[in-house]
């Protein structure tokens, strides 16, 4: 069988994504990769990218397997290109070829420019023989946060709220709190702990004093990010106790103080100049958690990728409206007593 048009090479490329979902919430601003290493058929080592700043996923595989005169002729699949420049480690491209392995299979191109076909070409010139694009979709999907940033220079911006069964996400009092179950609010947990950031505007942190910090999952907090223009919010707060970073972007002033950033930002392109500060800082995610007023600000600038809804089942009869959105939809599913369902926006 012609190796390129090899069936295997999807089930070797699956498992390499499953490896690489290991480092979810870990391994920002880096890409998740995993990496298969097979040998006469049978899988002799596997690794993944565990955390930012450590090493790579082909440089565990490697490290997994117990007989290394094997490794040059064994084929190797890793759901992204081998980097091909030193940042953190060495480059992946070099040790591959020191290893004089026979054959790589890729899922992605990278698109850091600082690779970007670099490390394929290198291979090649090697004499390695590489096939691209296998399981490509899946592959870009589990780095969505990584290529949005790359390509489109911006985090990977996910709205989400909980909503009543009669369309409101707080009463007359702006009170939101436990609209959606306890299964659901500790899935919110869980998703703090896979993105950078999560956002809310000046109305609910006065109203709701949230702590936007991971409790009921074990993982990292996520930076907090607060929009508060005027700077009407109290700094007795929880978004400013310093118990992790907070940026706080306004129109008064530029400042630090006890963990937390103060981003003065222009009136008239607030949201645009908000978003590009967060490319500088290497934000690749975040999910924006309200309230209505910030939420609609998003959806009406289109600045967007992917929105989750609780649908509660309880009613408030009045309140502040839920946000209008439309997109596709790709998930809709009971989980305990609501219903989530996910949109990502139109291509």
């Amino acid at each position: 069988m012609d190796f390129h048009f090899n069936h295997s090479h999807q089930i070797y490329m699956k498992r390499a994504l499953e490896l690489a979902r290991n480092g979810s919430g870990n391994v920002s601003p880096n890409p998740l990769v995993g990496c298969v290493i097979v040998h006469a058929g049978r899988i002799i080592g596997e690794g993944w990218h565990k955390r930012y700043g450590e090493a790579h996923a082909e440089v565990n595989a490697i490290a997994s397997v117990a007989d290394k005169s094997l490794l040059k002729s064994s084929t190797f699949y890793v759901n992204l290109e081998p980097c091909s420049h030193f940042g953190k480690t060495p480059p992946c491209a070099d040790l591959l070829i020191q290893h004089q392995v026979q054959n790589v299979v890729i899922a992605n191109e990278d698109p850091n420019p600082l690779v970007s076909g670099k490390g394929i070409e290198k291979l090649r010139n090697a004499g390695i023989t590489v096939v691209t694009d296998v399981l490509s979709q899946q592959a870009s999907d589990l780095n969505k946060r990584f290529f949005t940033y790359m390509k489109l220079k911006r985090p990977q911006i996910i709205l989400k709220w909980a909503e009543t069964a009669d369309g409101f996400i707080a009463r007359v009092n702006k009170d939101s709190k436990w609209i959606s179950d306890e299964y659901s609010r500790q899935l919110v947990h869980k998703w703090r702990t896979e993105e950078d950031a999560v956002l809310v505007g000046s109305n609910t942190a006065s109203h709701d004093n949230p702590m936007l910090n991971v409790r009921d999952w074990s993982g990292r907090d996520p930076v907090r990010i607060v929009i508060d223009r005027s700077l009407k919010v109290s700094p007795s707060q929880h978004l400013f106790d310093g118990r992790q970073r907070t940026i706080c972007y306004n129109m008064v002033k530029d400042s630090e103080h006890r963990n937390v950033s103060y981003v003065r930002l222009k009136p008239e392109n607030f949201l645009n100049e908000m978003i590009q500060h967060l490319y500088s800082e290497k934000i690749q995610s975040m999910i924006v958690e309200g309230g209505g007023h910030t939420l609609n600000s998003f959806i009406n600038t289109g600045l967007w990728d992917e929105t989750r809804i609780f649908t509660s089942p309880q009613t408030f009869g009045e309140g502040v409206a839920s946000p209008k959105i439309s997109g596709i939809l790709v998930t809709e599913r009971k989980l305990d007593s609501d219903w989530l369902k996910i949109l990502v926006s139109q291509p």
